[in-house]
């Protein structure tokens, strides 16, 4: 991934640096177990304890030679240890310590993606409560529909990542599993039992996938990138939002301007909502990779290495991608600039058409059959958008509609409390009051 969308603590993860560190991580918490349960001699395991480390540079010599990155990480803790190195990776494989490890990064990057959807969600509540009571048109195809609140409007999206972090913690307990089962997931060698590997994993934070077939079923993988992919596509429904509120004949909200920020090459005026529309672009890459995720659970037999390549580039990026979104969103709403007095003015635009449903319904109460009552709706209302007039206008000169609405029900039709009565109540279902 480009610097450009990485933050620094979540690079690291997926750093060279980390990776061999969390291989040795696995490599010496076997090694403390296996000699715990005297698996191996305790003199050779503390000499490894004390002396493994690993050198990257050397790392990458061995690897020219071997062509094998494991094997070559492996020897090279060898050359520090010495003789009692003979009992560092001892009857495991490859995948026992790729797999587990792979395991120990995704945690650790999911904590941070974590904490980025708890912020978002602070942000989101605090935004929402803040315009509760903020009137503005609801739209349904792009055209005025109803009045909501702006608040209702940020609640909903509130509501949708309380959803995906439930989602998340889910699919982060699904990959929260290793495997120290040695080849093709039998426990063949002597060094390595279902008791081993549950205690070695203990030590890591981890727990057995319940079957091994010398990797761990990529199901739960492809789970997980599933879930940062519908994490990637809420982000970006709320940016496109914040986009469509933005244009120039909307302008009811706007993206945070910096002192001393462009926006255009060529046009001065212009202010764009360049942060969204940044969002809608990596949600696209981050849905690309789950699709990629997906193509690794088919495997042959017991293992073949065709997932190895993809989630090389699927785990760091993925993560990499989603933590700089959700960090990248939470500022974006913290900063965003709100317009009431577009949203009222905009609500004005149509001169109270809004009200159609609720005449319909009070006619409907007056006897008048659902087809009838449209039809009558549906005359004042198309004149009053061709320009013949202000809706409640033509409606209060139409005896058809008058001789059955006292004055306090066409009142009652046309008062804006109706749209934000139930707001409050809404806003305590989700907890933000």
């Amino acid at each position: 991934m480009i610097d450009r969308y990485q933050r620094p603590a979540m690079s690291f993860i997926w750093s060279l640096e980390s990776q061999y560190e969390s291989w040795l991580e696995v490599e010496l918490a076997a090694v403390r177990t296996q000699a715990e349960m005297g698996l191996i001699p305790q003199g050779e395991a503390a000499e490894i304890l004390g002396k493994a480390a690993f050198d990257a540079g050397r790392i990458a010599e061995i690897e020219a030679e071997v062509k094998h990155d494991v094997i070559a990480f492996v020897t090279s803790v060898e050359e520090r240890v010495g003789p009692a190195a003979r009992y560092f990776h001892y009857g495991l494989t490859s995948s026992d310590i790729l797999d587990t490890a792979l395991a120990l990064r995704l945690v650790r990057a999911s904590s941070l993606i974590r904490q980025g959807l708890v912020d978002l969600l602070e942000v989101l509540g605090s935004r929402a409560v803040e315009f509760i009571d903020t009137p503005i048109i609801g739209r349904s195809h792009g055209i005025h529909a109803e009045p909501t609140t702006f608040g209702l409007k940020l609640a909903s999206f509130q509501a949708e990542f309380e959803r995906n972090l439930r989602r998340f913690d889910e699919a982060v307990e699904g990959i929260s599993v290793g495997q120290l089962s040695g080849p093709v997931g039998n426990y063949s060698a002597a060094s390595l039992s279902p008791r081993m590997e549950e205690l070695a994993l203990s030590k890591l934070g981890l727990r057995p996938t319940p079957v091994s077939s010398q990797v761990i079923s990529r199901d739960v993988h492809a789970h997980y990138f599933q879930v940062l992919a519908l994490l990637a596509t809420s982000a970006e429904r709320l940016a496109v939002e914040i986009r469509l509120l933005a244009r120039t004949e909307v302008a009811e909200v706007e993206e945070a301007f910096g002192r001393g920020q462009k926006g255009s090459s060529a046009m001065p005026h212009k202010k764009n909502p360049v942060l969204s529309e940044n969002l809608t672009g990596l949600a696209r890459v981050v849905r690309a990779l789950s699709l990629a995720a997906l193509e690794d659970v088919v495997l042959w037999h017991e293992r073949d290495i065709s997932h190895s390549s993809v989630e090389r580039l699927v785990a760091p990026d993925a993560t990499v991608l989603l933590d700089f979104m959700l960090h990248r969103l939470t500022g974006l709403v913290a900063g965003l600039v709100v317009k009431p007095q577009k949203m009222l003015d905009n609500l004005a635009l149509t001169g109270g058409l809004y009200n159609s449903q609720e005449l319909l319904l009070a006619l409907c109460r007056h006897g008048l059959s659902r087809v009838e009552a449209y039809a009558l709706v549906q005359s004042r209302a198309m004149a009053a958008a061709s320009g013949q007039g202000d809706f409640r206008e033509l409606v209060e000169a139409d005896a058809a509609i008058m001789d059955r609405l006292s004055p306090s029900e066409l009142e009652a039709v046309f008062s804006p409390h109706r749209f934000s009565r139930w707001t409050r109540e809404i806003f305590q279902r989700l907890g933000l009051v």
